[in-house]
């Protein structure tokens, strides 16, 4: 299985337009169009703990999926686009990582409407070739596996 590296679409979510896209900066951030969903870099479904560190910022939650280029951090009350910070995060196989992010896109709750998966989809920056290589190889182990156990 070949993955590329490239920018990742928004997690699906929902959004009160009900195009189930992320927000970003008040606005959708992406078209209603399926074409706007095609990704190079496949996600995949996790369920990792992860620590997001910023300025005084503290936030504990979950990874719920991952891709070469970043990952998805389900939360209820998600970071602002743009936000630069620490995430600290373990697989399931033991690898520890300590990287660099930016909040890329947000889905979040209003006062309108509740989104059924609030969080943000965080992109890796600013990373190391070594961090670079680590990431690729953690998605194409968890690719090898599932794919043999489907």
């Amino acid at each position: 299985m070949a993955l590329e590296i490239s920018t990742d679409m928004p997690d699906a979510g929902d959004s009160c337009l009900g195009r189930g896209y992320g927000q970003v900066m008040g606005r959708s951030s992406y078209p209603a169009s399926p074409e706007s969903e095609r990704r190079a870099s496949e996600r995949f479904p996790v369920e990792w703990s992860v620590d997001c560190v910023a300025d005084e910022t503290f936030l504990y939650a979950e990874i719920t999926n991952i891709s070469q280029m970043g990952i998805f951090v389900a939360c209820e009350r998600p970071l602002s686009v743009g936000t630069l910070f620490t995430l600290r995060f373990q697989s399931e196989s033991g690898a520890s990582f300590t990287l660099p992010g930016r909040v890329q896109w947000v889905n979040k709750n209003s006062g309108i409407c509740e989104s059924r998966n609030p969080g943000m989809g965080i992109v890796f920056v600013d990373l190391s070739p070594e961090d670079r290589e680590r990431i690729v190889e953690i998605i194409h182990t968890i690719a090898y596996v599932r794919g043999v156990s489907n």
